[in-house]
């Protein structure tokens, strides 16, 4: 087949579900391993999506896309290398809109993970021992306190059968130390920031490294979209 060093081109998104779909099983099966080797920051971004089911459903999506994109290159068909492209490009937008959206509405997006989060929290923290680990190692990570703040926790499990709150909510940065009790006039008192707040200034901060893995993503798409367009469009 001609072009043929261009034929493997539409391999990364199938390469990238296959990593996906691989991540995602193991998030699901063991996701506190995950969190214990990639850190505080992967099982902050646990607290807002199902992590595990999410990476599994990306990645079918972007396996089933890049065997499409596949199969197109290598049969030389018209009608699969354009689906791949209009797929792709749907993604794309998608992608865009999503970060745009992120950074103007942040106060909505923080409203919306809210209504989701919180009431996650005053039903499973303290009684589902994934749940309440993966918060656990949040907390102590980010030294942060619930999604909000310490009001999360009310009437969760882990407050109805202690009497106080998690001592992350009391914790005392001078000193670097946990006030005890931790009742509510402590926490009230500490005013732990809460996760997101802190996830937010932690991607800020590292808002390089961040938008250097979105353009790589970004720009291995257009790649492929480009590629798929050349072969449709030199295809008799």
């Amino acid at each position: 087949l001609w072009c043929l060093n261009f034929h493997f081109l539409p391999l990364c998104p199938q390469l990238c579900g296959a990593a996906l779909l691989a991540v995602g099983i193991w998030v699901s099966v063991d996701g506190p391993s995950f969190v214990k080797i990639f850190g505080p920051m992967s099982s902050s971004a646990m607290q807002f999506v199902n992590v595990g089911y999410f990476l599994i459903a990306a990645g079918a999506v972007l396996f089933a896309l890049g065997f499409l994109g596949c199969y197109g290159a290598q049969t030389e068909s018209k009608c699969a290398l354009m689906t791949f492209f209009f797929i792709l490009l749907l993604i794309f937008i998608a992608e865009v809109a999503a970060a745009v959206v992120a950074l103007v509405y942040t106060t909505l997006a923080e409203n919306f993970l809210t209504a989701v989060v919180v009431p996650n929290i005053k039903k499973e923290y303290g009684s589902q021992k994934d749940f309440t680990q993966v918060w656990n190692s949040t907390m102590a990570g980010l030294k942060c306190c619930g999604f909000t703040n310490y009001t999360d926790f009310e009437g969760s499990p882990y407050v109805r059968k202690n009497g106080t709150f998690p001592p992350y909510c009391c914790y005392d940065s001078v000193n670097n130390s946990f006030m005890e009790p931790c009742n509510n006039f402590t926490a009230h008192n500490m005013s732990v920031q809460g996760c997101f707040k802190q996830l937010l200034y932690d991607i800020r901060t590292n808002a390089v490294t961040v938008g250097g893995v979105a353009a790589g993503i970004g720009g291995l798409e257009l790649a492929a979209m480009i590629v798929s367009m050349y072969l449709y469009c030199n295809l008799e």
